[in-house]
């Protein structure tokens, strides 16, 4: 295991422990869970989705402060606004980010549908909730839409989870979510690349 991997998962696991404790939903997102299901590749950040409300910020901050650089005002405003935090994991440099759960249908359908596995293929390996390939796919298809579709990373790990799991695809399940998300035409060409 490398150094880089190594300091993910002391970044992580304190993260998800806290979550644990407070009984909140959580799944891993992101170029850590995409390498996992398609082409490796290193990541200087690992992105969780838990779905957090305002009860969870004072414990949460609490239980992580004296280990990561933790702002308990940007916790606060990211729960309110729905959108992204992070935490800097103060041993390692590591940044977890942390994005609350938006509230659209699709964002608790993807909470249904996790599982949970490891990172790495060790017997002893800790295993995370993860989000499921489909909803990996469709994640970094919105993401390279809000980017402009600029992001050879993003498209990359599309096509890399595309490759290595296209047997196993619920294409149905990705067509319909991405009509919804407004991707469709993204996907398609993602289809089509890949299987080139």
């Amino acid at each position: 295991m490398n150094e880089m991997f190594n300091d993910l998962l002391a970044a992580l696991e304190p993260v998800v422990e806290a979550f644990s404790r407070l009984g909140v939903a959580y799944y891993l997102g992101g170029s850590a869970v995409s390498s996992n299901y398609g082409v490796a590749r290193s990541t200087l950040d690992v992105d969780l989705v838990a779905d957090l409300s305002a009860e969870h910020v004072v414990p949460l901050v609490n239980a992580l402060k004296s280990d990561y650089y933790i702002e308990q005002r940007a916790v606060v405003e990211a729960v309110a606004r729905k959108v992204c935090f992070n935490a800097i994991h103060l041993p390692t440099s590591f940044k977890v980010d942390i994005f609350t759960v938006k509230g659209r249908p699709y964002d608790y359908v993807v909470l249904q549908r996790i599982r949970e596995d490891s990172l790495d293929d060790a017997e002893s390996a800790k295993k995370f909730f993860q989000a499921s390939p489909e909803d990996i796919i469709l994640a970094k298809l919105e993401w390279y839409r809000l980017g402009d579709e600029v992001s050879e990373r993003q498209w990359g790990d599309v096509l890399g989870v595309m490759k290595v799991q296209q047997h196993l695809l619920d294409r149905v399940y990705l067509e319909q979510w991405a009509d919804d998300l407004g991707v469709v035409d993204l996907l398609r060409k993602a289809w089509c690349e890949a299987e080139s």
